[in-house]
């Protein structure tokens, strides 16, 4: 039955298509938003990267005196009241800390439009560093995993609210002290708490570093979503990276890349590996310091544009399903994913 329904909903192109109806609640917290424990089925269709506010101004001055929270709730919650019509339940929010990250707006929002957000713990460390906390440099990697984990453990700031994944970011390979240190850390929290690793990845070069790095900690691929993986022009370092049991996210989709990301999509399909394949649009973006917060790119081309090209290309609703529900479901997952032993 639940399976018959899905697909009526993508057939009749209503509000509430990819949802999936909810199930009873688990026992245990698989996944976290801001308003609390998901099970799977509350997850339901999934952008697993996209941004509601993010400040560049770097470590030491990115603060939240620099916006007025209101003015960004009154620009952003339509965008996600558009999402949410599209039939979108649940966005991962992939601003980290010191970059523009505010749990309290994010449970605005989320209570508002009635979307689950779900936002994240970890540090930036592409773009050159910018938004790299001093303390950062001096801790080791078991200290900034200790910081993590505690958020995770008792909530962001004073606010009770939990993250659900750990984000960070790491500038192209080879990877610099910093970067090492920020994927060792990440791994650290991850067996500490089963929380997937989505990093920023330059190139393919720091993708595959990473995935080195990760099993040397003890940490397998599946806990690891390398993000931006369309920005990579070989495209055997993502099958590579898939095949490995990684998470190959093709963000960033819109007018100008659609072709290229359909191409990426079907090339993963062809190889039997579009399990492994997580899509979103990296849209949003209320940039603090600019009138209004500049350009806020909306966060539905993805079900306009690219979900209808990918039919047209052949992809079935059972397809369509493994790429916008079960496979953020499967990749954000609150579990431990460790290394096999060699």
């Amino acid at each position: 039955m639940r399976r018959r329904r899905f697909l009526a909903t993508l057939t009749a192109g209503s509000a509430s298509a990819f949802c999936l109806p909810r199930a009873r609640a688990a026992a245990t917290p698989r996944f976290l938003s801001v308003r609390g424990p998901l099970d799977a089925a509350a997850l339901g269709t999934t952008l697993v990267h996209e941004h509601v506010l993010v400040d560049f101004a770097g470590a030491r001055l990115a603060s939240r005196g620099r916006y007025d929270a209101d003015e960004v709730f009154r620009v952003v919650l339509p965008r996600l009241q558009e999402l949410r019509q599209r039939g979108c339940q649940t966005l991962l929010e992939c601003t980290p800390a010191y970059l523009g990250r505010d749990p309290r707006l994010l449970l605005r929002l989320s209570e508002a439009s009635g979307l689950q957000v779900v936002t994240n713990t970890g540090y930036y460390g592409a773009a050159a560093d910018i938004a790299i906390p001093e303390h950062a440099y001096t801790e080791t990697a078991a200290e900034l995993a200790a910081r993590w984990t505690a958020e995770f453990e008792r909530g962001i700031e004073g606010t009770g609210i939990r993250p659900g994944f750990v984000k960070s970011g790491v500038d192209p390979g080879p990877l610099s002290p910093i970067d090492r240190k920020l994927v060792e850390a990440a791994a650290l929290t991850h067996r500490a708490t089963g929380l997937t690793l989505a990093i920023h990845t330059g190139d393919g070069r720091a993708a595959l570093e990473i995935i080195e790095l990760l099993q040397g900690c003890g940490v397998s691929p599946e806990a690891y979503v390398w993000v931006h993986a369309q920005n990579e022009k070989d495209g055997a370092s993502r099958t590579w990276a898939a095949q490995q049991g990684a998470w190959v996210e093709l963000d960033g989709v819109s007018p100008g890349s659609l072709e290229r990301h359909l191409e990426a999509v079907l090339e993963l399909r062809r190889r039997d590996l579009l399990d492994r394949v997580l899509v979103s649009q990296d849209a949003g973006w209320y940039h603090v310091g600019e009138p209004g917060g500049g350009s806020y790119r909306p966060h539905v081309f993805l079900f306009d544009a690219l979900v209808p090209a990918l039919r047209a290309a052949g992809l079935g609703d059972d397809e369509l399903e493994t790429l916008l529900v079960r496979n953020p479901a499967a990749a954000f997952e609150i579990r431990r994913r460790l290394a096999r032993p060699a």
